[in-house]
């Protein structure tokens, strides 16, 4: 009898989120926490424990640091964070033997705030699966959502395990090769870069000190991310190196030591003698934007809206500015007794996130082709660009306070207040 209670509740929500990432747990426990009469669970493709095996680590903007503390994440993550206290730009070959540094950013949007913090996903991922389970909201694992229908006052949900759920309203944080965003028809604008974005841990001598370094290089950028040293002090940083398609898969598939040596070539001995912590992985990358962000009952978030080019590593982070923007209308819309799947409500989200994350996509794109490609005259242009900013302390300010995600605008959430 109880079995049977707990599935006609389970069966009955107010939103299901289709995604077990960083997006769709934030977005999760930043509805139940404002409401918690809400009936709010998530369900996910990937089998159970799989997020623990997420060797990668993540920049958190400022911004998104004080979503998580709202949120009562982020004194889990702090100390597992590494603060990013100043970023150095190059622009060089991998052959040149001097990199001329040509733009430098200190770290703190306000005095010990640092604009962001690099944070390994698994320790983001366990720290909001955990306040989940403390707000009483139900993580359905390795279930596939398999279709859905609107109609009228509810959205119902076929899953894979035979369940069906009824929700008033669906969102989609199911990555950005969405096939929900599919199932609802939504169209995307979307084009491949013939780059690989390889990402890797290094273990190096000497410590980092915090500084992160992106040097543009012909075949794209190869930033140095600061992480936290391990247990035995070891010092640690992320690589996310672009590369061109062919090539990636032949470094991340071929001789260990051809790999090192061609990361040694672009890593540098600053930190002194380098080591591969981890299995190299890479990624297609490309540019990717929803045309809408939703239909009835549906709304998307994070990579299932927008896939974005990590030159300026803002990918995260727009996922984060989606979650609190749909919090805050939802959550204002139900306090009004309004209904939170109704297309009117949704709308105000999709007006709200729309611009920022075209043109985001658009900032990256533009990036990435100016930067990634050895033609002289270009390379002329964009250094002479890279350093007048560097002689511009207010447009250097800007930049920052663009990075760290405090730019006019900002959802509640991302400005440290409840919502």
């Amino acid at each position: 009898m109880e079995r049977n209670r707990q599935a006609d509740d389970r069966a009955r929500l107010d939103v299901l989120i289709a995604g077990a990432g960083y997006v769709g747990l934030a977005a999760a426990v930043s509805l139940k926490q404002a409401r918690p009469s809400l009936a709010v669970a998530v369900v996910d493709a990937a089998p159970a424990e799989a997020w623990r095996r997420d060797s990668r680590a993540s920049a958190i903007a400022a911004a998104a640091c004080r979503m998580l503390e709202c949120l009562g994440v982020w004194d889990e993550i702090a100390p597992q964070a590494q603060a990013i206290t100043d970023m150095v730009i190059t622009d060089s070959r991998t052959s040149d033997p001097v990199r001329p540094v040509f733009l430098t950013f200190g770290g703190e949007v306000a005095p010990g705030e640092p604009f962001a913090h690099m944070v390994f996903n698994r320790d983001l991922n366990g720290a909001l699966r955990r306040r989940a389970a403390e707000l009483g909201i139900d993580i359905m694992e390795g279930i596939a959502v398999q279709g859905f229908d609107a109609d009228g006052g509810a959205v119902t949900v076929h899953l894979g395990d035979g369940a069906t759920l009824n929700a008033r309203l669906l969102v989609a944080a199911d990555g950005v090769n969405s096939r929900l965003r599919d199932m609802a028809g939504i169209k995307t604008v979307r084009w491949a870069y013939g780059q690989s974005g390889i990402v890797c841990t290094v273990a190096h001598e000497r410590p980092h000190n915090g500084r992160a370094e992106e040097h543009f290089l012909p075949a794209g950028p190869f930033a140095t991310l600061p992480l936290k040293p391990d247990e035995d002090g070891t010092n640690r940083s992320s690589i996310v190196w672009s590369e061109r398609s062919e090539d990636a898969d032949k470094l991340v598939n071929g001789d260990e030591l051809v790999f090192e040596s061609e990361l040694e070539q672009r890593f540098g001995l600053k930190l002194g003698e380098i080591r591969v912590m981890d299995k190299p992985r890479a990624w297609p990358l490309g540019l990717t934007l929803a045309r809408a962000f939703v239909a009835p009952r549906f709304a998307l978030a994070g990579d299932a809206a927008h896939g974005i080019h990590p030159i300026a590593g803002q990918g995260l982070n727009l996922g984060f500015r989606d979650v609190a923007a749909l919090a805050e209308v939802l959550v204002e819309a139900d306090r009004l007794g309004q209904d939170i799947g109704a297309l009117d409500v949704l709308e105000r989200y999709q007006q709200w996130r729309r611009f920022d994350t075209v043109q985001m996509g658009v900032t990256t794109d533009v990036l990435n082709r100016l930067f990634s490609n050895d033609i002289g005259p270009v390379r002329t242009v964009r250094d002479i660009g890279l350093g007048l900013v560097e002689r511009m302390p207010r447009l250097k300010e800007f930049f920052i306070r663009q990075a760290s995600g405090l730019s006019p605008g900002t959802p509640r959430l991302l400005r440290g207040e409840a919502i």
